[in-house]
């Protein structure tokens, strides 16, 4: 009983909260989120509002984990509606969400990208595993037993074989999704190829996550925000730098740009499907269901993002740089959107 009452009250302290803010109810949707989906969802937003004569949803590229500090904030029109994310929502943000009354969440996945290693045209080709790449970006390494400052400025410092030019490497900052998969896709990988830390992952995972995923500090690695396009223009003028960046990235730029193999494996649209490239990973949209009743284009503008149209094999979004889901998967996409049709 006492269960049933607690719920009742939350759920009739989240319409009242729905009801004040009905007079404040928004046509236009506001997106929150990954640097790297940004300008696929900004591309969809402009489709929709193309199409449909409706306002064309805002697009704030914050990074996923800005973005769910935002979309958790609470219920209201002053509080985003979905956010685009490059990795899954945590267990800590979902309480925080949870504590903020935002409790009825859909997640949708629209597609799959890759964390690549990439660099200009002019850039010299390299061929990494993932043992070096941890070796290039890890704040400590391991040298004779013991964790260290890491010793590499050159790329030739961690294996004669590669380019004899300075390590620098424009990443994502730690609020990105994308930095956050980079350890857990790349880092980690690379870091559990020395036995004596890979035993750590079992016993203390902890230290083994601070170990492997705490990035240096001394300009080789620049966290260049959450602005792709600026980072791909450093690239296109300093032959002698790297990015860590999404596939869609590397895609929209070809003619310009040149990924890293890791650990003998190119990133392409194959290669990120089927998982056999290190650093392929899913992407998300998380929808804040309650606020169908403060912005009436919410459930419209779903339908249009799950929809053949968009992120179908020959949908707008693959056109851009996203590799579609395989059937199953788009299958259960559109259920997971089914609830928004007709809303």
């Amino acid at each position: 009983m006492r269960r049933l009452i607690a719920t009742t009250a939350i759920a009739a302290s989240i319409s009242m909260m729905l009801a004040a803010n009905t007079a404040q109810a928004r046509d236009q949707i506001r997106i929150v989120g990954s640097s790297t989906i940004f300008p696929l969802t900004t591309k969809v937003a402009e489709y929709f509002g193309k199409t449909t004569g409706e306002p064309a949803p805002v697009v704030e590229s914050t990074g996923s984990g800005g973005g769910f500090k935002l979309f958790c904030g609470g219920i209201g029109a002053e509080y985003p509606d979905i956010v685009d994310a490059s990795r899954q929502i945590t267990g800590s943000e979902t309480a925080i969400c949870a504590a903020n009354s935002v409790r009825n969440i859909s997640e949708i996945k629209i597609g799959y990208d890759g964390i690549v290693l990439m660099g200009g045209r002019n850039a010299p080709t390299m061929s990494l595993t993932a043992r070096q790449l941890y070796l290039a970006l890890a704040r400590t390494v391991p040298v004779q037993g013991a964790s260290v400052p890491n010793p590499n400025v050159k790329w030739s410092d961690i294996d004669a074989d590669l380019p004899d030019i300075p390590i620098r490497v424009y990443g994502p900052p730690p609020t990105s999704g994308t930095r956050d998969l980079m350890g857990q896709l790349l880092m980690d990988k690379g870091c559990a190829t020395f036995s004596d830390i890979a035993s750590l992952e079992a016993s203390d995972p902890e230290s083994f996550r601070l170990l492997c995923r705490t990035i240096r500090e001394d300009g080789a690695y620049i966290a260049a925000g959450e602005n792709d396009r600026l980072v791909i223009s450093k690239l296109e003028k300093d032959p002698k730098s790297y990015g860590i960046m999404g596939f869609n990235n590397l895609d929209r730029n070809r003619d310009t740009m040149q990924g890293v193999s890791i650990n003998g494996v190119a990133p392409d649209y194959d290669t990120i499907l089927d998982g056999s490239y290190p650093g392929s990973r899913a992407l998300y949209l998380y929808v804040k269901d309650d606020h169908q009743q403060l912005v009436r284009t919410l459930g419209s503008f779903i339908s249009t993002y799950t929809s053949d149209t968009v992120i179908g094999e020959e949908g707008l979004l693959a056109e851009n740089g996203l590799v579609p889901l395989p059937d199953d998967e788009r299958a259960e996409a559109l259920a997971g959107a089914k609830k928004f049709v007709g809303n």
